[in-house]
């Protein structure tokens, strides 16, 4: 399919790149693409139809479709993108440089410029960054009849919106009802909207989180919601497989600065370049930190070369102690997303973290510390990994569980930061601990 493709594209012909692309599975079109280098990835955006254009990007990953439409002009860009659905139409002018965006804005139609603006100021994981513009509404004094004259003289218009309902509104788009369809058919033509509508239907405002829409939709069993704003004023629309993909989309993005990926997303057919300093840019930081945790070894060297034993233990300590930090993190980051944690609560989050730590680390080092001692036959090696690991766990705990907060509380990205000043207070403080209290039972040790 991709060779079939190429070819397509060396003839330029339309009809046969159309008929090339119809022949790949949906779900294989971004992976085709992706194998298309960067001229004929040009060529198959310039050749298609801006319809058929925006039909395969909906098919394509976001950074696939940025990394396209900056190639564009702004005139072809405009095109394509005004065929877009309203959300994912924001979601990729949100990517692009500003005076990139700008100059796409600017070519497009003044309503479907205003509609992209409107969508683009609304922040990540909100209703009102997952909502489509694309709904029907109408006023409360229309009639059934002037209604269904609409839909019908509409009907290409109307043909891609996602109708679930109407939405009749008053003076300045206030929204006062919800028209069911079959409400509409059924009704005799003279009706009014407002006769025929539910009235005070259930709204979400615009900064309403993801996490509150999936309570919403659990709860009311609904197909759609209307978004307002402060003054109930009619925004869009949002949906259940919109509020899906949006939580999936955060997940991916978490798991990412997690793993040390600057950066949104990350893709082997982005520019070598790009890929580097994305990664570069947290290893480089990473090489730092774990120079001041290797300072503390280096600081007690003579203890480490009198008692070689505690080189197989200091790993161990370290990674344990760093995985119960990272569990006390992923519940603060939870708790964080769900409203169920303020970043000033520090007190609350201590206290609870060090008597967990303090259970934990005690049972960890009793095990560790066991082992090390029938390992060794030497009791108070016992002793020293066995408390080493027990302190560490606590601290762990504890660092893991404020972190986050302080991070927020300064307005900072708490997933990205979290996990390097973790690993570095658990590496340093596991190591500082440990050979110190060899350093301390020295004489008892060797």
């Amino acid at each position: 399919m991709i060779e079939a493709l190429k070819s397509a594209l060396q003839s330029k012909a339309t009809d046969q790149i159309s008929a090339a692309l119809e022949a790949v599975e949906p779900g294989e079109l971004a992976y085709t693409v992706s194998r298309l280098n960067d001229e004929e990835r040009a060529l198959l955006f310039q050749v298609l139809p801006p319809e058929k254009a925006a039909q395969l990007m909906e098919h394509l990953n976001e950074i696939q479709t940025v990394a396209i439409v900056e190639e564009m002009t702004p005139a072809a860009a405009a095109a394509v993108v005004e065929e877009l659905p309203s959300e994912e139409r924001a979601d990729i002018l949100k990517e692009l440089d500003v005076l990139d965006c700008e100059a796409i804005l600017a070519e497009m139609q003044p309503e479907e410029a205003d509609d992209a603006r409107l969508l683009m100021q609304f922040n990540e994981g909100t209703a009102g960054a997952v909502m489509h513009r694309e709904v029907l509404s109408f006023d409360q004094n229309i009639t059934a009849q002037q209604i269904l004259y609409d839909l019908r003289s509409n009907y290409e218009k109307y043909s891609d919106f996602e109708v679930q309902y109407a939405y009749i509104t008053g003076t300045k788009r206030k929204l006062i009802g919800v028209l069911p369809i079959r409400n509409l058919l059924f009704a005799p033509d003279h009706v009014t909207a407002r006769e025929m509508m539910i009235p005070e239907p259930v709204t979400v405002l615009a900064n309403t989180t993801l996490d509150e829409l999936v309570d919403i939709f659990d709860k009311y069993n609904f197909l759609g919601l209307p978004v307002v704003d402060s003054h109930d004023r009619l925004l869009g629309v949002t949906d259940k497989a919109s509020v899906s993909e949006g939580l999936e989309e955060q997940s991916a993005e978490d798991l990412l600065k997690v793993t040390g990926l600057m950066g949104k997303e990350e893709i082997r057919s982005m520019p070598l370049s790009e890929r580097s300093m994305r990664r570069l840019s947290w290893l480089s930081i990473n090489i730092v930190l774990n120079v001041i945790s290797a300072s503390v070894i280096a600081f007690h060297e003579e203890t480490l070369q009198a008692v070689i034993a505690l080189a197989v233990f200091l790993p161990i300590i370290s990674d344990m102690s760093g995985c119960s930090g990272n569990q006390a993190v992923g519940v603060s980051l939870r708790e964080l997303s769900l409203g169920l944690l303020k970043p000033t609560e520090f007190v609350r989050v201590f206290l609870k973290e060090s008597s967990l730590g303090l259970i934990n680390g005690i049972c960890l080092g009793l095990l560790l510390g066991t082992l090390a001692a029938i390992w060794k036959g030497n009791l108070y090696l016992g002793l020293v990994v066995g408390a080493a690991l027990m302190l560490n766990t606590i601290i762990a705990v504890c660092v893991g569980g404020l972190v986050p907060l302080i991070l927020k509380w300064r307005n900072q990205d708490p997933a990205l930061a979290s996990g390097p000043i973790l690993t570095t207070i658990t590496d340093m403080c596991g190591f500082l601990i440990v050979l110190s209290l060899a350093s301390l039972f020295i004489s008892k040790l060797v």
